[in-house]
């Protein structure tokens, strides 16, 4: 490696991620910008720096001073899978504007930008391109990288796009990707309190072209012998390692067996629009008929089945005097029958924000509807939440963790090693010895900040939620580090002098939400 020194300004700045990659790099920080003022305060005991670094709200720097690279974890909001999706049509996805503006002004020999594997999605395509030129039309020659930290020294299954470009074409065209690292970190490197040997053999599963593991839904590895690593809870798939209600709570054999029917079918076309339907009493009875209605109503009793109303007849002498609202949402019915899993698919409604639930509460009320069907589905349906607080735990053999996020996951770890010869025995020794027994927490701070890349004693807050929305929207200290070290190796920065920071000029504008 060689021993160089370059400056470097830090946008976006958050916990200290980037700063700490590029000052164990030979980097020295001219100056930090960050609004967060958890995460200033942790940048600045970290990192050493005073608070008179911090230039603060981007869109109020009007010049950033001579330096050599630029790093900034664009607020990933507007791209990310898991927001609204709305691009540049959302203000905080001005701040690439911002963040280019300042690119251009200052001039660096290099920059570094990252953000959410979601950019890169087809959706956002034209987003990614425009991005992509206006950087161009700056004079720097860029490409972007969809790079996944595990592959790179940390437990973790974060995907993330890194845009890294040069000032120098030629410089630009020298810069090599560092390949993966073969001795990967694994979740029981880091799990406070484990020293047992993980002597399993174990497999890597393959990945599609964005680095996502094609198996279930946060699977990272198998065993040699087909075992999972993790144990899923939830009604709505099914595999050795998921965990049902009906698993956990007392129920008979033919309760079971009436859970499974509705697993099985309950995605079928024949029952409904969506990609999970609620069947009736007539369905179930048509895929089994000794099946009664007490059968199903003691499921609901057990709070594994919950009774849904699904569909309306509409009282054509009750049409007159309605609310818009009300109007539009008749109108997407077919003839007298108004069905509630067919509005749902209905974009209109979606568009005017027109709440179908508590329209219909209201046509009951004036009796423009009347209950015609109810059927049955289960009462947990949604997948990211889990059973009773529960979505996922995971063994110490699996080599990854799920992405850290800022809001914090039901996402657990056990240090309980499983041993079994098959899939019943594996998903049984679980239930008895990690679940019922509660051998399963989440994880520490200091597993945390391992899991990120960070030292296990970086100084972060006390509180739980404060501590978790900061390295939840950190980056992974070790993809910026073989990044930094991959534009050193070009060679750009060996004749790099740092310029003593010239005065800043700010202007004025709203304040700005951070997010890597």
């Amino acid at each position: 490696m060689k021993n160089v020194k370059y400056s470097f300004i830090d946008l976006f700045a958050g916990i200290g991620g980037f700063r700490k990659a590029m000052a164990d790099n030979g980097g020295e920080c001219l100056y930090f910008s960050e609004i967060n003022s958890d995460a200033i305060n942790t940048y600045c005991v970290n990192s050493n720096e005073p608070v008179e670094k911090n230039l603060g709200d981007i869109t109020k720097i009007k010049s950033l001073p001579s330096h050599n690279l630029l790093t900034a974890g664009v607020p990933c909001q507007s791209w990310s899978i898991a927001g609204k999706n709305l691009g540049f049509d959302d203000d905080r996805g001005q701040l690439w504007n911002d963040t280019i503006f300042l690119l251009n002004q200052s001039r660096p020999d290099a920059f570094i930008f990252e953000n959410v594997k979601g950019l890169v999605d087809p959706r956002n395509k034209k987003a990614l391109t425009h991005i992509l030129e206006r950087i161009k039309e700056a004079g720097y020659f860029a490409n972007y990288y969809v790079l996944n930290s595990f592959d790179y020294g940390v437990p973790q299954n974060r995907i993330r796009i890194y845009i890294i470009g040069f000032k120098d074409p030629i410089i630009a065209e020298s810069f090599r990707l560092p390949k993966p690292i073969e001795d990967k970190v694994k979740l029981a490197d880091i799990l406070n309190g484990f020293t047992e040997k993980i002597e399993e053999d174990y497999i890597q599963l393959p990945r599609d072209l964005f680095g996502n593991i094609i198996t279930q839904k946060g699977m990272s590895l198998s065993t040699s012998n087909g075992l999972n690593d993790y144990f899923l809870f939830n009604d709505l798939r099914n595999g050795h390692s998921t965990i049902h209600s009906w698993d956990i709570k007392e129920t008979t054999e033919r309760q079971k067996e009436i859970c499974y029917l509705l697993l099985k079918n309950r995605r079928k076309s024949a029952y409904g629009c969506l990609d999970g339907n609620p069947l009736s009493l007539k369905h179930f009875q048509g895929l089994d008929s000794s099946i009664s209605e007490d059968e199903l109503e003691e499921l609901v009793d057990l709070e594994i089945l919950k009774k849904v109303d699904y569909a309306f007849k509409i009282n054509p002498d009750k049409l007159e005097n309605l609310e818009e609202e009300e109007q539009i949402l008749l109108e997407r019915c077919k003839g007298n029958i108004l069905i509630i899993d067919e509005l749902k698919t209905s974009r209109e409604l979606k568009l005017k924000k027109i709440s179908i639930t508590k329209t219909i509460a209201i046509l009951l009320e004036k009796g423009v509807l009347e209950l015609f069907e109810s059927r049955y589905d289960f009462k947990n349906t949604k997948i990211s939440t889990g059973l009773y607080g529960v979505n996922r735990i995971f063994l110490p053999s699996s080599n990854i963790f799920p992405t850290l996020v800022a809001s914090d996951t039901n996402d657990f770890v056990t240090t309980q090693i499983i041993k079994a010869k098959n899939e019943s025995e594996h998903k049984k020794e679980f239930i008895n010895k990690v679940y019922k027994k509660e051998n399963y927490r989440r994880i520490t701070k200091e597993e945390a900040c391992l899991i990120q890349g960070f030292p296990k004693d970086y100084i972060l807050p006390a509180s739980r939620a404060r501590w978790m929305k900061l390295i939840g929207n950190s980056v992974s200290v070790p993809v910026i580090d073989i990044l930094v070290k991959a534009i050193i190796e070009t060679g750009i920065f060996d004749k790099a002098e740092t310029e003593k920071p010239t005065e800043l000029t700010t202007k004025r504008k709203a304040s700005t939400q951070h997010c890597v």
